[in-house]
């Protein structure tokens, strides 16, 4: 059985890679999705695919439209959501895709560290599992397996 994860959280470092090696390293079978890692595109795709905007707030408000309609599609196909949250981004993103995958019933494994308890205790109590590490929820993801 392969399963389909789409791996929400920031898009400024490699966790996803570190997801995908720990996941491969183990054995799982996975397909891994997730938002569009190239920041510029994300910002431009708007104005690639409909032209220029008037002014900023409607260029981010037409490439929002196209990234929103890429990350609901690649969600809702996903069996399974990581939701990771690292220390050095602010980010309102990963707490909206983290909402919008509990509140479509998917289940969830929320990283944050240990610092991020309070800020996050919400959202962790929504999670269908909660952990500190990409180890632990790569372990999660093995526990299915056996």
């Amino acid at each position: 059985m392969e399963l389909r994860v789409y791996l929400a959280g920031q898009i400024h470092d490699n966790w996803r890679d570190e997801v995908k090696q720990k996941a491969d390293e183990k054995g799982i079978q996975a397909k891994f999705v997730h938002p569009q890692e190239n920041h510029s595109r994300s910002d431009d795709v708007g104005e690639d695919i409909l032209g220029p905007q008037p002014n900023k707030e409607t260029k981010d408000d037409k490439a929002s439209a196209i990234n929103n309609f890429r990350t609901k599609l690649l969600m809702e196909r996903s069996d399974a959501v990581i939701i990771y949250f690292g220390e050095n981004y602010k980010q309102w993103n990963t707490a909206m895709d983290a909402g919008i995958a509990i509140q479509a019933g998917k289940p969830t494994i929320l990283i944050r560290d240990e610092n991020l308890i309070h800020p996050l205790k919400e959202l962790s109590n929504q999670a269908t599992v909660t952990v500190e590490t990409i180890d632990q929820a790569i372990d999660v993801l093995q526990y299915v397996y056996e």
